[in-house]
């Protein structure tokens, strides 16, 4: 199993959750650094429980919806907690379409090139916004014991990011002017 044992198992660790809940996390507050779908979280699911790391209690929602409400066992805790203890390489750079057309686009106009950088810098701006927007649900910076502080600390370094990329595509904009 890849890393995605170990995001859901961390999720698990903070409370129990459905897989309903499971996949909302990844599409809000993971999504900013990592991503899961649907499709690839229950089927996760299901070999985790098999495997002895969650196990599930099923709810009944309404007359007859039934809702499996997922927690960590012992034996995930155990699992998540030396995956958490381990010192990882830092994975090789990302890839970038963008940052690939930047790199080729010479071979545009001037007008196109900056139509290309002015694009990409007002997409970042969107993204730091939303980022930004995002830090609202902290008014304060969270204890550091929380779970909440370890969010805290992702979104921080994504607002950072976003800073960066503006900064260095507004960089980028005025040496195409000169």
């Amino acid at each position: 199993m890849g890393v995605l044992k170990y995001a859901i198992l961390g999720l698990l660790n903070q409370k129990e959750r459905s897989g309903y809940d499971l996949t909302k996390e990844f599409e809000s507050t993971l999504n900013e650094f990592w991503n899961a779908k649907q499709s690839q979280i229950y089927p996760e699911l299901k070999k985790l429980t098999e495997d002895g790391c969650v196990e599930y209690r099923v709810e009944i929602s309404g007359t007859a919806l039934e809702k499996k409400i997922y927690s960590i066992t012992p034996k995930g805790r155990e699992d998540f907690m030396a995956w958490l203890r381990e010192r990882r390489p830092l994975p090789a750079t990302p890839k970038s379409e963008p940052r690939l057309q930047i790199f080729f686009s010479s071979a545009l106009g001037a007008q196109e090139r900056m139509s290309l950088l002015t694009d990409q810098l007002e997409k970042h701006r969107r993204r730091m916004a939303h980022l930004q927007n995002n830090m609202e649900k902290f008014p304060q910076v969270p204890p550091a014991e929380s779970d909440a502080f370890g969010d805290y600390l992702v979104l921080l370094g994504a607002i950072m990011r976003e800073e960066n990329n503006c900064r260095w595509l507004e960089q980028c904009i005025n040496l195409c002017g000169k």
